[in-house]
């Protein structure tokens, strides 16, 4: 059996601290994963009660508490607090998800929170995302055309053929379930991953875009798409309910047929 140890100054071994509620009212227990690398410290967890009756439903609104109230150097992204940009994704209590969409009531029991697994961390929950958006950009994430287009004119689409880019369009790249999948996990140098092959299939779906053959010469590699073996953890943790493994199955069978 292989036995899998981490780098030493990956330990979770620093010393946390606790920042105690000190209001008296309903209070929820938060351990939160801390890293920075300019210290040279191992990453630590380190604990905050939050007093429930002075806080949001969400569990970015208490990280928003505890960096306003107890430790200003916590370090998270955030933006629209809508569920929409994607900037909030991190790891909590062991399922990626948004923080400004999980709801604390939903959090059994101390919450822990951790970044996206098997990224760089940049800073405590802040993930390098540089490789990921790189794999973005090499599927050409545009319309790809060679008909030109009458000047004031646009490029139509039936209700119908718009209707297959539902499902896909909606994807905020917020890497929860290219994250959560072990095939990108082992693999993340050469598999594109769920997040990027479901915009890849986006792109295939499209009616206007004329680039088809060209895509899928791109795609068809023993890495970069057939790393996925339907595990279906990307289904599973998506926020915004989408299926990356029914588009990546797409993908396959557009790949077979234009062989047949």
């Amino acid at each position: 059996m292989a036995t899998f140890t981490l780098p030493a100054n990956s330990k979770i071994t620093g010393k946390g601290q606790a920042f105690s509620n000190k209001t008296g009212g309903r209070t929820k227990k938060f351990k939160v994963y801390r890293y920075d690398p300019d210290s040279g410290e191992n990453p630590r967890y380190d604990t905050f009660d939050i007093d429930l009756d002075d806080c949001g439903p969400m569990v970015l609104d208490a990280l928003i508490k505890m960096k306003s109230e107890q430790d200003s150097t916590l370090t998270f992204r955030r933006s629209c607090r809508e569920g929409i940009c994607g900037s909030c994704s991190m790891n909590i209590n062991g399922r990626n998800g948004l923080a400004c969409t999980t709801a604390i009531e939903d959090c059994k029991g101390e919450v822990r929170i951790t970044p996206l697994p098997h990224m760089d961390v940049i800073k405590d929950l802040v993930p390098d995302f540089s490789h990921f958006y790189a794999q973005y950009a090499s599927i050409r994430p545009w319309l790809q055309t060679v008909t030109p287009v009458p000047s004031g004119k646009e490029r139509l689409q039936s209700p119908a053929d718009r209707a297959k880019l539902d499902g896909l369009y909606e994807c905020i790249l917020c890497a929860c379930c290219s994250t959560s999948c072990p095939s990108y996990w082992w693999n993340s140098d050469k598999f594109l991953g769920p997040a990027i092959l479901l915009q890849a299939y986006r792109w295939l779906a499209d009616s206007r875009d004329e680039m088809t053959g060209e895509r899928l010469d791109e795609l068809e590699d023993p890495f970069r798409l057939y790393r996925c073996h339907t595990i279906m953890n990307c289904a599973n943790v998506c926020p915004k309910g989408l299926n990356p493994a029914r588009a990546i199955a797409e993908i396959k069978k557009m790949q077979v047929e234009r062989h047949v």
